[in-house]
């Protein structure tokens, strides 16, 4: 097991951490406070899929999120949902961070791993530690913050899985908390 949790952790770890029950209608604005199409675009595909979001029992961030499954079929792209903003530095590339983590399945909710019980896991982003859509959805986060996480095939395990936790191109969910930012 704790070679498994390694293996995500490498893999996914930016991964991770999810249920979703916030904001839809947050986007992020550059310098001049004119938001870019990209997250237009993102913040949109949002509104559509948020039938797609799991939700959290609690957004407390002392304590391990819960995830359900959610209903609707799985997103096509990375689906990041800020449960709660931090407030600290924000992790960009070539940081130290420290999160917890929460990853689950998207078709039953079933929790495959957690940093939760054990030491928070610490990396450097952009180190190729977690997988593709854990390294793009923790960039930006804010230490303090939770956020979820949906994570496509693509930017998972894709069509080998990694079994015999996680099957062949499934789509995961992952609530991270970021603990720190150095």
């Amino acid at each position: 097991m704790k070679a498994l949790r390694l293996m995500i952790a490498i893999w996914t770890c930016g991964a991770l951490v999810l249920a979703g029950c916030g904001d839809d209608s947050s986007t992020e604005t550059t310098g001049g406070g004119a938001t870019t199409a990209r997250q237009e675009q993102k913040t949109a595909q949002q509104g559509e899929e948020s039938s797609s979001k799991g939700s959290a029992t609690s957004q407390d961030t002392s304590k391990k999120p819960t995830v359900a499954a959610p209903s609707g079929p799985p997103p096509a792209e990375l689906v990041e949902n800020d449960l709660v903003e931090g407030l600290g530095p924000t992790a960009e590339v070539g940081d130290e961070v420290t999160i917890h983590y929460v990853g689950a399945s998207y078709e039953d909710g079933k929790e495959f791993d957690a940093s939760w019980g054990e030491r928070p896991f610490t990396f450097r982003l952009g180190s190729g530690v977690l997988l593709p859509g854990g390294e793009q959805g923790v960039k930006g986060m804010k230490s303090g913050g939770r956020r979820e996480l949906i994570i496509p095939p693509p930017l998972a395990y894709g069509k080998e899985g990694s079994p015999p936790l996680i099957g062949p191109n499934e789509t995961l969910i992952f609530v991270v908390d970021m603990l720190a930012v150095k």
